[in-house]
């Protein structure tokens, strides 16, 4: 039986899916599930991912042989801009047949295969698809990141209306408070997303996360077995 994927993506970029992915995968491992991370593009590098290198430490494993050979990360694009356009200025196409092939390989061996999205939600892979139609038309169910910073209230919830009007599941909302706005902000921003959820009929857990440090228990098994179930 092949392994569950679920994607993650953000608001916007810079907004924590990296930690969240990592601590979620952490946490997974913790509870005895065989779990991997998948990020199919990534820009502003080259070698080996430096956000698939960022999970590998946060879940307390070093780089697998999946890793160097380029299946968790199948496109590493110099230039640090959208994957449409780092992918152009190097001449080359991104290949959803090559990311499927890469999810498929991994689902082979892993329980739950992570799958990090670039930037955004409707970031464009290539004309004419975004991350989310990639999501969207395979099925995947889908953890949001979101933030406290002062505007996220705007881009989560336009985020949210496109999930629903697409019908993509959500199985849960990450809040990251790193980096966040005051403490009055960042707590009433929580609490309007929370009632947001419902409202666009999403029942899925909200995980209000701190900066996260080398000593972080993980999630709680309780809530890691409400995403796997959700997904």
């Amino acid at each position: 039986m092949s392994g569950k994927v679920i994607a993650i993506s953000g608001i916007d970029t810079g907004v924590g899916k990296t930690v969240a992915t990592g601590l979620l995968a952490y946490s997974l491992r913790r509870a005895g599930m065989r779990v991997i991370t998948q990020k199919p593009v990534e820009t502003g590098g080259r070698g080996v991912s430096a956000d698939i290198r960022k999970h590998r430490e946060m879940m307390g494993m070093p780089l697998q042989d999946v890793d160097r050979d380029g299946t968790t990360c199948s496109y590493l694009f110099a230039h640090p801009s959208s994957p449409h356009l780092a992918a152009a200025l190097e001449e080359r196409v991104i290949e959803t047949s090559v990311l499927d092939r890469a999810t498929q390989t991994l689902r082979e061996t892993f329980d739950i295969v992570l799958l990090e999205g670039a930037g955004g939600l409707l970031v464009p892979f290539r004309e004419g698809m975004s991350f989310a139609d990639y999501v969207q038309a395979r099925s995947y169910p889908l953890i949001l990141v979101t933030s406290a910073r002062l505007g996220s209230i705007n881009h989560t919830l336009l985020s949210l209306e496109a999930c629903r009007n697409r019908g993509m599941r959500l199985c849960a909302l990450f809040y990251n408070r790193a980096g966040g706005s005051d403490r009055i902000i960042a707590d009433d921003t929580f609490a309007v997303l929370q009632n947001a959820l419902a409202g666009y009929g999403f029942d899925c857990p909200v995980i209000d996360f701190p900066r996260i440090g080398k000593n972080c228990p993980g999630l709680k098994e309780d809530v890691v077995t409400k995403i796997v179930h959700e997904s």
